[in-house]
């Protein structure tokens, strides 16, 4: 998912998807120990999935904690 359609979501939902990619990857772990891999490159995804998300709230975290700051 593209970052810029991540922003819009709500931080309710980009935490529901954050451990959405995270079961994938477990799930992903266990399809590669047995040999019953679909998508090779459905682990990639979703790490970088996990990293997109978690750097958006991390940019909402900061950009709320600059705002209590300031005022």
């Amino acid at each position: 998912m593209k970052a810029k359609e991540l922003r819009e979501k709500t931080n309710e939902a980009l935490e529901q998807m954050l451990k959405e990619c995270r079961d994938n990857i477990v799930n992903f772990r266990f399809q590669l120990a047995t040999g019953v891999v679909e998508n090779v490159r459905r682990a990639r995804e979703a790490r970088k999935d996990i990293a997109r998300i978690k750097t958006i709230i991390k940019e909402r975290e900061m950009a709320e904690a600059k705002r209590t700051t300031e005022s």
